[in-house]
Formats: C-alpha cells, sequence, structure tokens
C-alpha cells in the first residue's frame, strides 16, 4: 500500500466517506478483504483527507499498474491484461469491477464501505444476469410471462400480487427459466436486467426496501425517465466526456445512431446495452454473440445500408441486410479502420447529426441501497 496525507494528482478512483476510527492502511485491508480481492493491496494508492462534509479516504491504481493495465482509462482490455476469466469465475468479475473503480477517472463516491461493498455485487448481479438474457426484439410489441405479470392498460406490465419481484423479472428475461423468449425493446430490457441486479441485493442488504418495491410493481411499473431518476445516477456529461473506453462492468450504456435518416426508424435511434466486461456488451437477440465495441460501431453504422419504407411509408430496418454488411466489411481492414475512426466518436446533442460518431460521453449506474444512506426514493402510488 502506498499513503500519502492529501490527494495525490487528479481527481479518481474509489472514495469512502464516513471512515472516522479507522486509518487508511485498516480500511484498505478492510475493503480487499470484504471484497477477496487482498493481492491488489500493494497496487492500490491511498489518499485522505478531510473537507466540509468530514472525512474521506480516496483509494486509486498506481500510477505504473493504471498505466500497463488501463491505459488513458481504457478499461476494455482490463482481464486480458490480468488474465482474468470474469465469464466463469465470479471472483475474477468481482475482481474486473473493483479495478475498474480504481481506475475512475473522476471519484467513485459511497458514503461507506457497505455501499461499495453493495454497488459491486449489483454489478455483478447485473452482469451475470445480463448474460443470461436472450429476447425477441420488437419496437412496439412486448410479452411478459402470463403466471407473473398482467398488463395494466393505463401503466404496462405490473406483477401478480404474491409474486416474486426477482422470478419475475428473471423469468421475463431469461430463456433458461421460463423456456420461451419474450418480445422487448432494448431500452426496456436494460431497465428489467438492471432492476433485477438492484433487487437481488435489496433483498439481501435492505429487505424493507424491496418489499416495497416488490409492492409497488404490482401496482405500476417505473419506466423510462423516472427508471433512470428512481434507481439510477450517471456519471460523465457532454462538456466533461468520460474517456471513450472506459466502461465497469454493470455500466448502461448508450450507443446513438449518428445518422439521420436511419434514425428514423422506430427502434434504431441507436441501441442500449449493458457493460459485460471483457470488453463486451450485451445483444439481447443473440446471447451468445456478445458485441465487442468495433462490432456494435460496425452494426449502427451500416443501419444507413439497410433502412426502407413498409407499405405504410414507415421507416423499417433490414437486419438480415445489416448482418450482411458487417460481415463484408470486417474483412476489409482499411474500409472497417475509416468507420471505426469515423463512429468512435463522441456523440453530438440531440437533434444534431453532422461530424458526430456513436459514443456516448456518460454512464449509467446503480444507485445506493443500505438503510440510512440509500438515496432511492419510491413514489407514493
Amino acid at each position: 500500500m502506498k499513503q500519502s496525507g492529501k490527494p495525490a494528482g487528479p481527481a479518481g478512483g474509489i472514495v469512502l466517506r464516513q471512515t472516522a476510527g479507522c486509518s487508511a492502511a485498516q480500511a484498505l485491508q478492510a475493503l480487499l478483504a470484504r471484497l477477496d480481492a487482498q493481492e491488489l493491496a500493494a497496487s492500490v494508492v491511498v489518499s485522505e483527507g478531510a473537507d466540509a462534509e468530514g472525512r474521506w479516504l480516496r483509494f486509486s491504481l498506481a500510477a505504473e499498474q493504471a498505466a500497463e493495465w488501463a491505459p488513458g482509462h481504457d478499461t476494455l482490455g482490463l482481464s486480458r491484461a490480468l488474465r482474468l476469466d470474469p465469464a466463469h469465475e465470479p471472483a475474477d468479475l468481482v475482481r474486473e469491477i473493483v479495478l475498474a473503480l480504481l481506475v475512475a477517472p473522476v471519484d467513485a463516491v459511497f458514503p461507506g464501505l457497505d455501499e461499495l461493498v453493495s454497488a459491486v455485487h449489483i454489478r455483478r448481479n447485473i452482469v451475470q444476469a445480463a448474460r443470461k438474457t436472450t429476447l425477441s426484439f420488437h419496437t412496439s410489441q412486448a410479452e411478459r410471462p402470463a403466471d407473473c405479470w398482467i398488463y395494466k392498460k393505463d401503466c404496462g406490465f405490473v406483477i401478480l400480487p404474491g409474486v416474486s419481484l426477482t422470478a419475475a423479472l428473471a423469468k421475463a428475461t431469461q430463456p433458461e427459466v421460463s423456456g420461451t423468449l419474450y418480445a422487448f425493446s432494448c431500452y426496456r430490457a436494460t431497465e428489467y436486467v438492471m432492476l433485477l441486479g438492484i433487487a437481488e441485493e435489496l433483498a439481501h442488504c435492505n429487505p424493507a426496501l424491496y418489499h416495497q418495491l416488490e409492492a409497488l410493481w404490482t401496482r405500476r411499473p417505473i419506466m423510462s425517465g423516472e427508471f433512470h431518476e428512481v434507481f439510477l445516477r450517471e456519471q460523465g456529461s457532454m462538456e466533461a466526456p468520460l474517456p471513450p473506453h472506459y466502461f465497469v462492468p454493470g455500466d448502461r450504456v448508450w450507443f446513438r445512431n449518428p445518422d439521420e435518416a436511419s434514425a428514423e426508424a422506430s427502434g434504431y435511434e441507436g441501441s442500449w446495452v449493458i457493460y459485460l466486461g471483457e470488453g463486451l456488451f450485451t445483444n439481447f437477440w443473440k446471447q451468445d454473440q456478445p458485441y465487442t465495441l468495433a462490432d456494435k460501431c460496425l452494426e449502427i453504422f451500416h443501419w444507413r445500408h439497410a433502412t426502407y419504407l413498409d407499405a405504410g411509408g414507415d421507416a423499417r430496418m433490414d437486419e438480415a441486410r445489416v448482418e450482411t454488411l458487417v460481415a463484408a466489411t470486417s474483412l476489409d481492414a482499411a474500409e472497417s479502420g475509416r468507420i471505426q475512426a469515423r463512429m468512435q466518436r463522441y456523440r453530438e446533442a440531440r437533434g444534431v447529426y453532422r461530424d458526430g460518431g456513436c459514443l456516448d460521453t456518460t454512464r449509467e449506474f446503480a444507485r445506493w441501497v443500505h438503510p440510512g444512506t440509500t438515496d432511492i426514493t419510491l413514489p407514493a402510488q
């Protein structure tokens, strides 16, 4: 462990509040023990100080390790650099999450160690659920298991009284549980996966809030903008974007379609995904074929070449043509490189279609969940 009396260098990494009564060394030992990552101790820099909100401790990856494992905050190769196998070893998934937080370019703040541990668990839960999620893509239709869900015309799908929320979410999204593929949009799919990861941790660390959440879902779901406000926090902005290749497993990520014409096709304004780690993003329609960043950029780029108008004059997408075009471009290194250089730019503002790419400037992840520190406030109705 390396220690200094004040924050060293720029902000970033994990920042813990409510650390009175323990030294920096003790806090680091407790943090790594709770996350079963003790072998990282020699690679972590600890800074401490106080401000108007009280004492803080900052944990970040030592500069030499950060430069080797995640140069420029590029976390896409973390697993490869450390020879981790997060898809098959849960401990390795936790390790990748912790490492990505340690190299965060801006402060990843937690009110205490319990919230940090739960945040890591929620991310692990989200990734594990996302890997099992396979759906039938549809922009205007939706289906849910009838033994768990019922559709209310005025608000959407709710769970039946007495049904477990976590079980209902898993059954709706995981064919290994239900034996069926249900119709979803990618945006709603990410909500279900994020909610499942959060609810699983709430059931463990804050049962009272979990039961309130479960009861609420028998009356109405929380969706769209309200879902973002209630359950998620956002890091980065258009004015201060996160590094383009900085992702933490369990992030919800938006890829924007930068082509105005094809963005008119319903469901193709962009693509919502979950970052799985290992440089991979969810493919909810083909579970065994997750996307690399390059894959996703090529797919979205070729949407502009596969849009057509249906008999009613509405813009539609020829998915088979997209696949054919992506496969062909992947074999042409020069053309693929040209497209990646264009698409891996930051996206432009809403309504602007000039020279931007498809990469967002922000990431979304779960709010705090523990009694006394949670900032999830459920609506009254």
